[in-house]
């Protein structure tokens, strides 16, 4: 038995905060606003993760509204989701992300991101597939404003 979930996150860019993207650090000249480090990669992929076992979003499981949350890392929060997905007795068996952003380029870190998401979700790096893409200059994200993120996932019975 298998499950399917597809997850998305969008953040503004700003001035003044680090840009962290599948729990790396990426140098950028801005980062992404949010209550937590805004980790739109994971984020989507959280969001997946709970929709796959009809759980409700991120931001129902670790609100704004809790300081608890205030700034933690997202690979934090991708491990506690994997917490409650194994309460329904599943475990994640690939994960496809796309990143959308003008800036920065994020190739030389996906071998990085695909470790730190492996080594949270316990699974193998090559069941990971990340690409990025550019909104070719439209929107919030073509103008550089923003980021996002989609993902999808299957899960397997354990």
């Amino acid at each position: 038995m298998y499950k399917i979930g597809l997850g998305y996150d969008i953040h503004r860019l700003v001035k003044g905060r680090k840009l962290f993207l599948g729990g790396v650090k990426i140098p950028f000249t801005k980062g992404l606003l949010g209550h937590s480090d805004a980790d739109v990669l994971l984020h989507a992929v959280c969001d997946a993760l709970l929709g796959a076992v009809g759980e409700r979003d991120i931001g129902y499981h670790f609100p704004t509204t809790d300081d608890t949350y205030q700034g933690i890392s997202s690979l934090e929060l991708l491990s506690q989701t994997l917490r409650i997905i194994k309460k329904h007795k599943y475990h994640p068996s690939n994960i496809d992300i796309v990143v959308l952003a003008e800036a920065p380029k994020i190739g030389k870190y996906v071998e990085q991101i695909k470790k730190n998401i492996a080594g949270v979700l316990k699974m193998r790096k090559n069941c990971i597939g990340i690409k990025a893409t550019t909104n070719e200059g439209v929107g919030f994200i073509g103008k550089g404003q923003a980021i996002a993120a989609l993902a999808i996932v299957s899960l397997n019975r354990k």
